[in-house]
């Protein structure tokens, strides 16, 4: 309950801001430095190191690596048969790719399926949508808002993504049995707790209520694809083709209902990929998914 308050209150503390004449315009691009380059590594070197690594995994890690490249593949579709701009096409990818699968996810599973399930939503947030934000992620961000960068150029821009470098110090860590001394990975969960606050007041400083907005019918395609077609999509693969029947699937279904990634908004954000639409993503998924997760909660207990 508390992770809900927190994003409704920041939420709106932002979209308040935005009329404060003493607010600079560019505070939402600060607030997205803080949230990439310091808390999500924290984040990663925090959860990391504590995954506890089996084959069974494999399908709630997968969940993020399925919506994502499914994600490219159909608004890519969309982009060129429709004539879609690169800058809108890539926001779309972002942003309906990846889920919220820790902020939303992990209160949401725990509430539903306690511990247990909370570890397998670590699982489905942090080798899935946290190593898929930082590989095909940046990815798609530096080629959807660039054009078409050489390879070294692209190389570069995910080896030096600092969630990324983060990423791969803490697999290290995992596969060496360490961690951190306890005051450490206190600092970390405290400085990574500061992602969802952060992250809010920068969509609300950007989140726009315009009716005559373009951006509406893309909005509307981006959050069906998100609410209603991946977890259809994870349903389908596991239950019926896969014929897999556990909590663990139930958990990995439902996490791939969640709401748009906040971070993912921030990543699209700070590339220029359209960032009102990538905040309204983020401002209209997260209230919605409430009712769609509902739904989904009922058709994954015949599982």
């Amino acid at each position: 309950m508390y992770n809900f308050i927190i994003i409704f209150v920041f939420l709106l503390l932002g979209i308040v801001l935005q009329k404060a004449k003493w607010v600079p315009f560019n505070t939402h691009k600060v607030i997205n430095n803080i949230v990439i380059y310091i808390c999500l590594p924290a984040l990663a070197l925090y959860y990391i190191p504590k995954i506890e690594w089996s084959s069974e995994l494999l399908f709630p890690i997968s969940v993020a690596w399925i919506g994502f490249i499914v994600s490219y593949l159909f608004f890519s579709f969309l982009g060129n048969r429709l004539g879609w701009s690169k800058k809108l096409t890539g926001c779309l990818i972002i942003t309906a790719g990846l889920g919220n699968t820790s902020f939303l996810g992990f209160p949401i599973i725990q509430a539903l399926y306690g511990e247990e399930g909370l570890k397998t939503a670590i699982l489905v947030d942090q080798p899935g949508s946290f190593v898929v934000l930082s590989t095909l992620g940046i990815l798609v961000a530096t080629l959807y808002s660039t054009g078409s960068p050489n390879g070294l150029h692209i190389a570069k821009k995910i080896l030096f993504f600092p969630p990324f470098i983060t990423f791969l110090v803490a697999c290290l860590m995992n596969n060496f049995n360490f961690d951190f001394h306890q005051y450490i990975q206190f600092g970390l969960q405290k400085v990574g707790s500061l992602m969802t606050p952060l992250a809010m007041l920068s969509v609300g400083l950007q989140l726009r209520f315009d009716k005559r907005s373009q951006h509406w019918r893309f909005l509307g395609l981006g959050l069906l694809y998100k609410l209603i077609l991946t977890p259809a999509l994870i349903y389908l693969l596991y239950v019926v083709i896969l014929h897999q029947h556990s909590k663990t699937i139930q958990v990995a279904i439902m996490e791939s209902a969640m709401a748009p990634m906040i971070t993912a908004s921030i990543l699209a954000s700070s590339h220029g990929l359209k960032p009102r639409l990538s905040s309204m993503m983020i401002g209209f998924g997260i209230p919605l998914s409430f009712i769609t997760l509902i739904f989904w909660y009922f058709v994954v207990q015949f599982i």
